[in-house]
């Protein structure tokens, strides 16, 4: 029997799942009892690049994961950290971005050898001991252009870092890591305690606590690994677990060690801008020692990947506001805190709050009024570092609040924000994720604007969808908003960049179904230069609330494979199953490259009728589609009977998909939304798909394929990784591998590990000496 039943609700996803391009059991979810409290804004400098940076904080009763790691807050002992990967580092210019590089295409080349990883001493989770080779840089100024890392050709062949969702700008998941291994085992976890029993684990070298739901995909650069969950771990003692966030968490690339938080916290609007216990559903992009990603809040952000570990606060944005404890007001604690500020102490529920935080309080402490009876600040000593803590009453708590700084190592060092819900009017549905992607000094970024929670009213359809920003200062650069008043639902999707017929080309998925292809430079006044754009679904497929229609998003993201462009459509996986379609589209072409166009009929005369939302051909109303003389198809896949019987089956046929394929040596690898893994020919035959076969999981799969040396791994809801022998004839797996929990992201390969983040947990896989 199919496993139809959603046990997870999602908004995004991951396309990614990132990405594509990465939700929560709808039936366990509660609307938020906590009044929400608000935050300062931080004190920065740099004008709308800093955009705001006010905060909310919620807490949620129904987040469960049990908290195994014992978190020490500032402040910590110094450690040694990763090094990095030298960079080449450009001098600041006043002048907009430029980016100059060579045509992109897949590596023909075979995967190289990847050396064996060295040991080091183990830590209480690694069950071996490997180290990572890398070059010490001078760290750069907060306002230093960052080139792009290497070209993607020579991150996919070159087996090494793993830098964002698809690894590169092309966003196919093929690195030529060798060595992986072919099976493993994670051993067992105590469901009480999170305890883990590792006696017969095998090629576990470590693994790590993430959120109660969890999917961002891992991304691998220069000794780290950084990916998006919610706040069930619990990392930092400010914010216990029961605290909802959106965070985004780094880790040591060697053993797993936590390292430091990027804290998102609610937003006071709810569900309808920022979904409980979803937290961060993208991947984040490293390039040096800069870290780009998108918050949960609808912010761009920028950050130092060492953290505060280098001993600095780098800028623009510095020493950002952070909540650090509360006390309700109507408390009997409350009550006592507020009396005790005014006579210039502090009270004893309030030096506990603090401690419980982290902020043990040593020594005398100073309060000054800054507001008469709501407003103090306190100088002492708090967690072993004399500082200056703010007070004030804020709603019905009393709130402390801290500026972070190079003493708080658990902490994200931001170097400048931008606020699209601020700074562009965009109202995202439900949640703001999108795997950004570079080029040269350009940085694209969906901003995820979509449809209010009535699923009917559209707030900001004036707003952009598409964005190009200069990723060094956060200046915005252009933006488009060609979905328009046409949005479905949501806009999840993550960009694509490649230069195609000698032109570099940005893809951006737009939340009409429509894929859109812009000039990947900096526009002119503010606005890009449109290539093309395609629409992805039928003329006469038709939208549907709740998924029961045929017209579809545009969830996955592109994958740009020797020249051509390969999408597949899908919906918000709260919606279900459904009708789907998979297409190669030719990049060369220029205008409306749709495999038809809508037209009106009128006597002997046609008329092309403008994109309707809800359905763009009526047929009722006298309206046709016609074929496109200038369609851009290549092939498309949606039915193939396969059998030769004469009847489409199940298996047949394409279904909705939030998953990103993947394409090795012309053969592609794609997971639907019913659990179908599609094996087709990337050249199609004859102007037709060619399926090469379709293996059932039987389970719903939200992530996307990852093939690595020789080799195709896939995982699925239930908590299944399958693993393929790479190649058409090759239509069974030789291992399914249970992960403890379901598997909502996508495997990733890097420096001769595979790593996979399931609902809960962050697993390092590598092939361990017996």
């Amino acid at each position: 029997m199919r496993k139809q039943d959603l046990s997870a609700f999602s908004m995004i996803l991951a396309a990614f799942c990132l990405g594509t391009l990465t939700t929560v059991a709808i039936s366990g979810c509660k609307p938020p009892t906590a009044v929400p409290r608000a935050a300062e804004t931080s004190s920065t400098s740099g004008g709308n690049t800093t955009g705001s940076n006010t905060t909310a904080s919620a807490r949620w009763a129904s987040n469960t994961t049990a908290n195994t790691t014992v978190a020490a807050e500032t402040p910590v002992a110094e450690v040694p950290m990763p090094v990095k990967p030298a960079v080449e580092v450009v001098e600041p210019a006043a002048a907009e971005p430029i980016a100059s590089e060579p045509e992109a295409s897949e590596p023909e080349a075979s995967e190289p050898e990847a050396s064996e990883p060295e040991a080091s001493e183990p830590e209480a989770k690694v069950a071996a001991k490997p180290t990572r080779d890398a070059e010490v840089e001078s760290q750069a100024s907060a306002t230093t252009l960052v080139s792009e890392v290497a070209d993607p050709n020579e991150v996919m062949a070159g087996g090494k870092d793993w830098p964002q969702w698809g690894g590169t700008r092309l966003r196919n998941n093929t690195p030529g890591v060798t060595g992986l291994p072919r099976s493993w085992n994670i051993g067992k976890f105590d469901r009480r305690t999170g305890e883990w029993d590792n006696s017969n684990a095998e090629n576990i070298v470590w693994y790590a606590n993430l959120g109660s739901q969890t999917y961002g995909n891992p991304v691998v650069a220069g000794g780290r690994v950084f990916v998006g969950t919610n706040n069930g771990a619990g990392h930092l003692k400010r914010y216990p677990s029961q605290v909802d966030l959106g965070c985004l968490l780094a880790f040591n690339e060697a053993d797993g060690e936590f390292l430091w938080q990027h804290s998102s916290e609610k937003l006071i609007t709810g569900r309808v801008h920022d979904w409980p216990l979803q937290g961060i559903c993208c991947a984040p992009l490293v390039e040096g020692n800069r870290l780009w990603f998108v918050t949960s809040r609808g912010e761009v952000r920028c950050l130092d990947v060492e953290g505060f570990y280098d001993g600095e606060d780098d800028g623009p944005v510095t020493e950002e506001t952070a909540f650090v404890a509360e006390l309700m007001l109507a408390s009997d604690a409350g009550k006592a805190a507020v009396a005790a500020l005014g006579e210039g102490k502090l009270s004893d529920g309030l030096v506990e709050a603090l401690q419980t935080a982290g902020e043990e309080v040593s020594g005398d402490v100073k309060i000054e009024s800054v507001d008469e009876g709501a407003g103090w600040v306190a100088s002492g000593n708090f967690g072993g570092v004399d500082r200056t803590f703010e007070l004030k009453k804020a709603g019905p708590r009393l709130s402390v609040f801290k500026s972070l700084g190079i003493h708080d190592k658990r902490d994200a060092d931001t170097i400048w924000i931008y606020n699209m819900m601020e700074e562009l009017g965009t109202s995202q549905h439900n949640m703001c994720s999108c795997s950004v992607t570079s080029f040269g000094d350009y940085l694209f970024v969906n901003t995820s604007n979509g449809l209010d929670e009535s699923h009917l009213n559209l707030p900001a359809p004036d707003a952009p969808t598409f964005l190009c920003m200069n990723k060094n200062t956060g200046e915005l650069l252009w933006q488009d908003s060609s979905p328009g008043s046409n949005i479905l639902h949501g806009q999840w999707s993550s960009p694509t960049v490649a230069v195609l017929g000698g032109v570099p080309q940005v893809l951006f998925c737009g939340g009409d179904g429509w894929l859109y292809s812009f000039k990947a430079d900096g526009g002119v006044e503010g606005k890009p230069e449109l290539l093309w754009k395609f629409d992805c679904n039928p003329k006469e497929s038709k939208w549907v609330i709740g998924g029961e229609g045929t017209r579809n998003n545009l969830i996955a993201t592109p994958v740009v494979y020797n020249d051509l462009v390969y999408i597949a459509v899908g919906q918000d996986p709260e919606h279900g199953e459904g009708e789907g379609h998979f297409w190669c589209i030719d990049p060369t072409k220029r205008g409306n490259v749709s495999p038809q166009l809508a037209m009106k009929v009128e006597g002997d005369s046609r008329t092309e009728i403008p994109h309707k939302r809800i359905q763009a051909v009526e047929p009722e109303k006298g309206e046709i589609a016609v074929d496109n003389p200038n369609s851009a198809v290549v092939w498309h896949y949606s039915l193939s009977d396969n059998n030769d019987d004469g009847e489409i089956d199940f298996e047949e046929e394409m279904h909705r998909t939030i998953g990103t394929c993947a394409i090795k040596d012309d053969v592609i690898y794609v997971a639907d939304f019913s659990g179908l893994l599609h094996c087709l020919d990337a050249r199609g035959e004859n102007g037709e798909a060619k399926v090469h076969f379709t293996y059932d999981m039987f389970a719903q799969s939200w992530g996307s394929p990852l093939i690595s040396d020789g080799h195709v791994y896939v995982g699925d809801e239930d908590g299944d990784v399958a693993i393929f022998q790479f190649g058409p004839q090759y239509n069974e797996p030789i291992e399914e591998i249970n992960m403890g929990s379901s598997v909502y992201s996508t495997p990733i390969a890097a420096n001769g590990r595979i790593y996979i983040s399931t609902k809960d947990k962050l697993f390092a896989i590598e092939k361990q000496s017996q």
